[in-house]
């Protein structure tokens, strides 16, 4: 595995550079050995009764302990499909002191995550090491484990394929994963084979060539919200090729709801606004703006003016104060004939 580990990036080096941290991390973290701890972790890694003053060790041992049963019990009453451990009093509470040691709230991320109660130890400590290596700071695991507990009970084996795929098969440069990780902590838990690259295939598919861009998506599943959204578009009148033509263009379009976004979004547009779908077609950021704080504000002070925007994009992407300087020029300025030079493209006045 060692062999295997230094090699990770050696077939693709114009994706991270020789002398790039990450590649260099990555690379001499053989699973057999023990990473080093960076500084922004030492403090925190250190076992929980070695941060204890020793004049006080003793009288909040007392304290500790039966603070520990006390949020067992409740853990035990709130998860009762999960059984704690026989040997409560040794691995359990120091699994769940190690956690506490390193600042995350244990037994509340047990509530979120049961499965952690049966995750031995060596595991954890393996993932969290594995992650420090990897360079993310201290807030920025507790981040991700905040989003995602499901890391803290994967293994380093398991997580490793996945900085693999995201260089070798994403291209996603060296110096960006700790961006990419952050931004979508639930790729670290996602299997390649599965998941990751039947979902990288789909997009590129479609015509999305720098996933790169969009590696939040590659976490998502194909047929469960990927395929949906498209046939939705289909179903509401767009071709195959409009619809696919449109995340194409705003692949954020994966990520709306179906029943809370799109729906709401487009029964304003046909039957409030009476607008052409082709211009969906065109400008399909639409359905990233607001309903009630953008796109219904703006659409009824237009019709109380008398006034149409003929491009989507006018309308909503100009800040509130361009917008409010567009009304008043289509409010108060004559208007030019349609063959004159100063025709404005941007109002019309109906």
């Amino acid at each position: 595995m060692a062999s295997a580990s230094g090699t990770l990036f050696s077939s693709n080096p114009r994706v991270v550079s020789p002398n790039s941290t990450f590649a260099s991390s990555i690379s001499d973290h053989p699973l057999s050995q023990t990473p080093t701890i960076l500084k922004s972790f030492s403090g925190l890694c250190k076992p929980f009764h070695s941060r204890v003053p020793k004049s006080v060790s003793s009288s909040r041992h007392s304290h500790c302990r039966r603070g520990f049963l006390v949020k067992a019990t409740a853990l035990k009453w709130r998860c009762p499909k999960q059984m704690l451990p026989s040997n409560c009093e040794t691995d359990f509470q120091k699994k769940m002191l190690y956690l506490e040691s390193i600042g995350i709230d244990s037994f509340s991320l047990v509530e979120n995550h049961p499965l952690l109660i049966s995750a031995p130890l060596a595991d954890i400590k393996s993932t969290v090491e594995f992650m420090t290596s990897m360079e993310f700071t201290a807030i920025e695991f507790r981040r991700i484990v905040g989003m995602c507990p499901e890391v803290l009970t994967t293994k380093v084996s398991d997580i490793i394929p996945v900085f693999t795929f995201l260089i070798r098969e994403a291209h996603v440069n060296g110096s960006d994963i700790k961006r990419v990780i952050n931004r979508r902590p639930r790729l670290l838990v996602c299997s390649v084979n599965k998941q990751l690259r039947p979902t990288l295939y789909f997009l590129q598919s479609i015509g999305i060539e720098e996933v790169n861009r969009h590696t939040y998506l590659l976490s998502c599943s194909v047929e469960e919200k990927l395929i949906p959204r498209i046939s939705y578009f289909e179903n509401i009148g767009f071709s195959r090729r409009d619809a696919t033509s449109m995340f194409r263009k705003f692949p954020q379009l994966f990520c709306y709801s179906i029943k809370n976004n799109l729906e709401p979004k487009y029964n304003y547009f046909v039957v409030e606004m009476g607008r052409d779908l082709k211009e969906l077609k065109d400008f399909p950021q639409y359905f990233s703006f607001s309903l009630e704080k953008r796109i219904k504000p703006r659409h009824k002070l237009c019709v109380e003016l008398g006034v149409c925007f003929p491009l989507l994009p006018v309308l909503l992407k100009t800040s509130e104060s361009q917008f409010r300087n567009r009304l008043d020029v289509c409010v108060n300025s004559s208007i030019p004939r349609k063959t004159s030079p100063l025709w404005c493209f941007s109002c019309e006045i109906e």
